[in-house]
């Protein structure tokens, strides 16, 4: 196998403008592609300097259940910062709790997926 790293991973959203704003505006991620497309809005979104990227993705791009995104683990340098931000802009927050791995709390974007954030432990 020759693999090096995951391309996108698909958030499915109902409303991309709004999903836009809370991962640019709340989260600081960077619009990396808006293109129209036969079947509808190519919309990505990514942390400044990541690999893999977020495709917001709306009504009719595929058969995606919007807030039905589990398990993204979102690395931070300071997550008690990043979960008064989240919870400032209205997110529903949950944690950070101190775990042998780190510093993680969890949160839900304006449709229902659910990420996490992980202040990585220092050895």
């Amino acid at each position: 196998m020759n693999i090096t790293h995951a391309s996108f991973v698909t958030l499915p959203v109902t409303d991309q403008d709004r999903a836009l704003r809370f991962y640019t505006g709340v989260l600081g991620f960077r619009v990396t592609a808006d293109l129209d497309m036969p079947q509808g809005r190519w919309l990505q979104v990514a942390p400044e300097g990541a690999q893999t990227v977020f495709t917001l993705s709306g009504p009719g791009m595929g058969d995606f259940e919007p807030g039905s995104t589990r398990g993204i683990m979102l690395v931070t340098t300071d997550v008690d910062a990043d979960c008064a931000r989240l919870a400032e802009a209205g997110a529903a927050v949950q944690g950070p709790d101190d775990l042998p791995w780190g510093r993680m709390a969890s949160f839900r974007d304006p449709d229902g997926n659910a990420l996490m954030l992980l202040a990585e432990a220092q050895s």
